[in-house]
């Protein structure tokens, strides 16, 4: 939204200069410079590529919704909905990313089979794993943490009514203590890697495990590599 406002007093100046030359001049050709100028503005900053076509095509939505004339309580909706489901994720740079059943049960052949292990999932998403692993593990003390509010909702209310010892709770992982666990698995984004990496060692004990789908901790090398999918995209795995 900043990038949109920065872009607009560079919008209302060409526009200027296209109304001076008598060029038409419209909404839709607002829409198309505002646009352009803002993909520009996020191209210099070097932010994602997929930013770019957020900022070129933002103008134009607002535009079609404007034409739609669709009830402004639909856009309140959205926006909580929205918020519900990703919550901190300009912060901690983690969007949903779902696991699968091949993943999971990977892990779950990770774990000792003479103990009663526990495990927790941290960003534990819609609770797939956590639910998968609490069912053919029923000895486990599995745990999921959430950040956002919708998808712990959603995964609390799948524990409550399949039963079990599945555990989610509302919370940021970095606020736990990873002593306390045999194995965590994480399935985030590059962008929290260095800084879950910084905690797991600081806090995990021998002998426990860090898991990571598909995203690798930069400051050392994975002790094993499991290719759990037909994607072949890796499970790394770390020992304490």
């Amino acid at each position: 939204m900043l990038i949109q406002c920065g872009a607009m007093p560079l919008t209302l100046a060409v526009i200027y200069v296209m109304a001076s030359f008598r060029f038409p001049v419209d909404y839709l050709t607002v829409a198309v410079v505002q646009g352009l100028l803002a993909a520009l503005v996020t191209w210099k900053l070097a932010l994602a590529g997929w930013w770019r076509a957020i900022q070129l095509l933002f103008p134009l939505a607002v535009l079609a919704a404007l034409a739609l004339q669709l009830p402004s309580w639909l856009f309140g909706a959205a926006f909580l909905l929205l918020l519900g489901w990703y919550w901190s994720t300009f912060r901690t740079q983690v969007p949903y990313y779902p696991s699968g059943p091949a993943v999971w049960d990977a892990v779950r052949q990770l774990l000792p089979a003479d103990r009663a292990p526990r495990v927790i999932d941290i960003g534990s998403g819609l609770g797939g794993f956590v639910l998968y692993l609490s069912r053919v593990r029923p000895d486990a003390a599995v745990e999921g943490i959430e950040l956002a509010p919708l998808p712990f909702l959603y995964s609390w209310l799948r524990a409550k009514l399949a039963g079990g010892r599945a555990r989610f709770r509302l919370g940021d992982y970095e606020k736990l203590d990873f002593s306390r666990y045999d194995l965590v698995f994480a399935y985030l984004s590059p962008a929290a890697m260095p800084g879950l990496w910084r905690k797991a060692a600081a806090e995990m004990r021998p002998g426990a495990m860090l898991a990571s789908y598909e995203f690798i901790v930069p400051e050392r090398s994975p002790d094993r590599t499991v290719h759990a999918t037909e994607e072949d995209v890796p499970l790394y795995i770390w020992y304490f």
